[in-house]
């Protein structure tokens, strides 16, 4: 195992991180095959057991950076992909870019035009920085799946399918049980490459069951 000493000015908590970096297999197996990060692992598993990605669909990446996730829709073949992140995304052949918030009262309607109608799946591995404290930080995580929810009811075809990072013991009861509603099939999922000291788990929604969006 390799170890780091704590430089001048370095957090503690930074030398951990990095250690942990390095001897992650998901991180060097990343390197080696070229994605942009460990986390294109965690939607290879999640696609490989629940084939949420299929060939000719059109895909929104919420909060994309760096790009991991895009990088296996692609390879997936899907046929229009639509990224959206605050911070930069480096370009990739198939990949429309717009870089704002998602939150924006524009964004779906920026989305839709990219995408030329509406999507087969909506995905977000978005999540906000943490503060230590664990009920804020909760509420944070929720309010983000939340809007992201909210947002994917707005451009997902019917039968469509919304796949987000949560936290802790999963989307809470309120939000599951509006998307109990508008999808057939909710899931709490938590793939391998998933760190098993992680709290994190996926929350994966199929069979949108809304039309009134269709045209």
């Amino acid at each position: 195992m390799k170890k780091i000493k704590t430089a001048k000015g370095r957090k503690t908590s930074s030398t951990r991180w990095l250690e942990r970096q390095l001897n992650d297999p998901y991180v060097a197996k990343a390197q080696k095959e070229g994605y942009r990060s460990r986390a294109a692992y965690k939607l290879l598993e999640m696609d490989e057991q629940y084939h949420i990605l299929k060939p000719g669909m059109a895909v929104v990446d919420l909060g994309a950076a760096p790009g991991g996730w895009c990088q296996v829709a692609l390879q997936k073949g899907c046929k229009k992909l639509v990224a959206i992140d605050l911070l930069p995304v480096d370009d990739m052949g198939g990949m429309i870019f717009l870089q704002q918030d998602f939150m924006d009262d524009d964004a779906p309607q920026k989305l839709k035009d990219a995408l030329g109608g509406l999507a087969d799946v909506v995905m977000s591995d978005m999540a906000h920085n943490t503060t230590g404290h664990r009920n804020t930080d909760h509420l944070k995580i929720m309010a983000l799946v939340e809007a992201g929810y909210d947002f994917a009811c707005e451009i997902l075809k019917q039968d469509g399918s919304f796949l987000a990072k949560t936290f802790q013991g999963g989307a809470e009861s309120e939000l599951l049980a509006r998307i109990k509603i508008d999808f057939k099939t909710v899931r709490h999922v938590k793939p391998p490459a998933s760190r098993s000291d992680s709290s994190e788990k996926y929350l994966l929604a199929t069979g949108f069951r809304g039309t009134q969006n269709e045209s």
